[in-house]
């Protein structure tokens, strides 16, 4: 398998934090995918707090979605997330838990992936304000394959339940 692509492909990456400075981890997410082989971070969304999703007992996240441009085939660039949030101390325990960093890659060009562990474009983006209120920022054009374009996504921008920060 290559782990490089033959032209840069763009992908978007949403970051969510709701433990140990959730609003510093976001932040700092954009310095660390810049690190990654290969990739450039092309553009960020302001940050967002969102009540928590699935298991609500729990902070409130802080999330952001970042725009790369990549050489990575899809699965490193995949494995490559995943290696940061564990150096960032991700321990995954609870689905929908608290986490100090999350990076979900989110769409990969016009790729569409379907494996036990990788699923892209990532589901549940169509019903998600913390993915498509900063993913409607930064690429209101997007085609998300199989969802339309980004802008056309029906995005709820009045739910009490997530607010822009910065």
């Amino acid at each position: 398998m290559q782990s490089e692509s033959a032209a840069p492909i763009t992908a978007f990456i949403g970051i969510g934090s709701n433990l140990d400075s959730p609003k510093d981890r976001v932040k700092g997410a954009a310095g660390l995918l810049a690190e990654i082989p290969s990739t450039r971070v092309e553009r960020v969304s302001s940050l967002y707090q969102s009540a928590p999703f699935g298991v609500t007992n729990q902070p409130d996240f802080v999330n952001a979605v970042a725009c790369l441009s990549t050489s990575l085939e899809v699965r490193v660039l995949f494995r490559k997330l995943q290696k940061i949030e564990a150096a960032q101390g991700r321990v995954r325990t609870k689905r929908w838990g608290p986490r100090v960093l999350d990076l979900d890659l989110l769409v990969y060009g016009a790729a569409v992936v379907s494996d036990p562990d990788l699923t892209v474009p990532h589901p549940g983006i169509a019903d998600r304000n913390f993915v498509l209120l900063p993913l409607q920022e930064i690429a209101p054009d997007l085609e998300i394959p199989g969802l339309g374009r980004v802008a056309d996504l029906a995005a709820d921008s009045k739910e009490p339940r997530i607010a822009r920060l910065e």
